[in-house]
């Protein structure tokens, strides 16, 4: 598990650690550039043409510090920046005259590009929130079209560190090395495919030490985070203390909605799972899944005996919006059981203006959030840790937040972010998977925000394992299932 850091506190972390220091900012930049000095011989031993895009603050700085050493070096060095864009902040202005009084010189774009062996991104760091400058956009959009590799200090140009969006042109790096902490904003949405490898020099800074006055603004959850949540079991433990998972939905033609979710919380560890479902859906289920209790439900009444005894209840996968379904909803939201809600609980949710209990468990992708915060897709994606905060602050409990950089977040908790999933997994029934994925780990005695973590982690991580097999195009939700039960038992892996 690592800490991902907002703009104010990398600033003021930065800031601490240099009056630490006595007061020399410099020296932070001079191990800046050394750091990024060092990741482009790693990454780009046989490079001898380096072209450096500076801007006017300290991302700039750093970069003409990396322009030195690589000019010390004996390589083919370059400085450029866009008219009106030279160095302005101190600490760039001593890095730039270092720069110039080791033989180097700098260029205004419009400059050629296209006789680089590496391009470094030095422009704007962690300082950018709105759209680049029309001069800055242009030397963006010339660096992103250069066949060079790209090499981004701290924030690929064009992206806003804290919430991960492009307000407007952005470059899409091929590595990004952040400085003394790594950024919440590169973990999650559209930063994803412009960030690249992403990478970190801490420049032996502690960013613990400044924890109180600079604290972190989310968690990065890692596979090793599994071992916390998915212990050994006991050699006595009995089915009933592993939980058990009622799964509501499946309206005609929705049966299949339903067996995934209820074949996740199996694979990943739910001692039972009871499918309530349309009577057409039983003889099918039943076949394809004999370990699944199947029961046809034809009202709310029907559903009574089966939530008295349910550990958990998932609703929603194929339940539909129509009177049978929306029926089941209201019973399930009553019935004083830990919820996992998704798919059209969560439609019947936003147009029913209920509120769901404290314990509660909210899964939805972007279309359904916005939906659930009567808003716009685009809304959502702009800022995604805003959006799960206000998911989390208007209906009171925990929220999962799906998509490239899936967020966790719940009233009163620091927010988590998955370090795992791809774009294979983008396709109809994964999200079922995952709501029995969560229901299972909620089922073995975990906390509604714990549960949440461990089970959209797992479930990211089985995606990843099935796609390293056979690709990420044409990946299957079933082809989760294996993997479900592999990695539900770290201590064996």
């Amino acid at each position: 598990m690592a800490f991902l850091h907002s703009a104010a506190a990398a600033r003021e972390i930065d800031r601490l650690a240099t009056a630490a220091l006595g007061g020399d900012g410099y020296r932070l930049m001079q191990r800046a550039g050394q750091a990024a000095w060092r990741v482009l011989l790693q990454r780009w031993p046989r490079a001898q043409r380096i072209v450096v895009a500076c801007g006017s603050g300290n991302n700039g700085g750093d970069g003409y510090v990396l322009a030195r050493l690589a000019l010390q070096s004996g390589r083919q060095v370059r400085v450029v920046h866009p008219p009106g864009g030279g160095p302005r902040s101190g600490l760039a202005q001593r890095a730039c005259t270092d720069y110039l009084a080791a033989g180097g010189h700098v260029e205004l774009f419009p400059s050629p590009l296209d006789d680089a062996d590496v391009l470094v991104d030095a422009l704007f760091g962690i300082g950018l929130e709105r759209a680049p400058k029309p001069e800055y956009a242009a030397l963006v959009e010339a660096l992103d079209q250069a066949e060079a590799p790209l090499f981004a200090l701290d924030v690929p140009s064009g992206i806003d560190a804290d919430r991960g969006c492009a307000p407007g042109v952005a470059l899409h790096a091929g590595c990004t090395l952040q400085f003394i902490v790594e950024h919440v904003g590169l973990r999650t949405g559209i930063a994803l495919d412009h960030v690249g490898e992403l990478l970190l020099d801490t420049l032996d800074v502690d960013a613990a030490e400044y924890a109180e006055t600079a604290p972190a603004s989310a968690t990065l959850l890692r596979a090793d985070a599994l071992r916390q949540w998915l212990l050994p079991r006991r050699r006595d433990t009995h089915k009933g203390e592993s939980g058990r998972v009622l799964c509501i939905g499946g309206e005609l033609g929705g049966g299949g909605a339903v067996l995934l979710c209820a074949e996740a919380a199996l694979r990943a560890g739910a001692g039972l799972a009871i499918i309530a479902t349309r009577e057409a859906h039983v003889a099918a289920i039943l076949a394809r899944r004999p370990e699944v209790m199947v029961r046809a439900v034809h009202d709310a009444g029907g559903l009574s005996p089966l939530l008295a005894n349910a550990g958990v209840v998932a609703c929603g996968p194929g339940l539909g919006q129509q009177a049978w379904g929306e029926s089941l909803f209201r019973a399930a939201l009553a019935s004083n059981r830990p919820l996992v809600l998704d798919a059209d609980a969560l439609n019947l949710l936003a147009a029913s203006g209920l509120r769901p209990p404290a314990d509660a468990i909210l899964t939805p992708h972007p279309g359904e959030a916005a939906r659930l915060l009567d808003t716009d897709i685009a809304g959502i994606q702009r800022d995604r840790f805003a959006a799960a905060a206000a998911l989390a602050a208007r209906y009171g409990c925990t929220v999962v937040l799906k998509g490239a950089g899936t967020i966790i977040a719940s009233p009163g908790r620091i927010p988590a972010v998955l370090d795992a999933g791809n774009p294979g997994m983008a396709t109809g029934g994964m999200g079922d998977l995952l709501t029995g994925t969560i229901a299972a780990a909620r089922a073995q005695g975990l906390s509604a925000f714990e549960a949440a973590c461990a089970g959209a982690l797992l479930h990211s991580l089985a995606g990843d394992a099935a796609a390293s097999e056979g690709g990420q195009r044409g990946l299957l939700p079933s082809d989760l299932l294996p993997w479900l039960r592999r990695l539900s038992n770290p201590e064996e892996a």
